[in-house]
């Protein structure tokens, strides 16, 4: 028996009138992991919140991996993602940039002198 659902649509600007998106990313760096590079909490224009975002390590590269469960049958299945191409294209394309932001970041801490010998 399916599950009951109800489809509410909210008041949409004319379709040629995109909605803007803007994305608030906090990268949280994994040590010590084979295969994970970091997490990242994202918040999508104020309103929604994702948790559990994982940047990979992949052989073309780090990719990101929507918060996922496990089925009965082994299965792994995405918990919240985006539902086109483009703002799937969007959404890794921000959660990338930010990890690698952080990333240099974190280069031009190390490198920095110490407090006491830079003044």
């Amino acid at each position: 028996m399916p599950k009951a659902q109800a489809k509410v649509t909210a008041p949409t600007p004319a379709p040629d009138t995109p909605l803007p998106v803007e994305y608030a990313v906090r990268i949280y760096p994994v040590k010590d992991s084979k295969y994970t590079l970091a997490n990242a909490n994202v918040d999508i224009n104020g309103i929604f919140a994702i948790r559990g975002v994982k940047i990979i390590r992949g052989e073309n590269g780090p990719f990101v991996a929507m918060p996922q469960y496990k089925d009965g049958h082994g299965d792994y299945h995405d918990i919240c993602f985006p539902c086109t191409k483009e703002a799937r294209q969007q959404f890794n394309e921000t959660v990338l940039n930010a990890y690698e932001q952080s990333l240099r970041q974190g280069q031009q801490q190390d490198n920095a002198p110490p407090m006491e010998q830079s003044m």
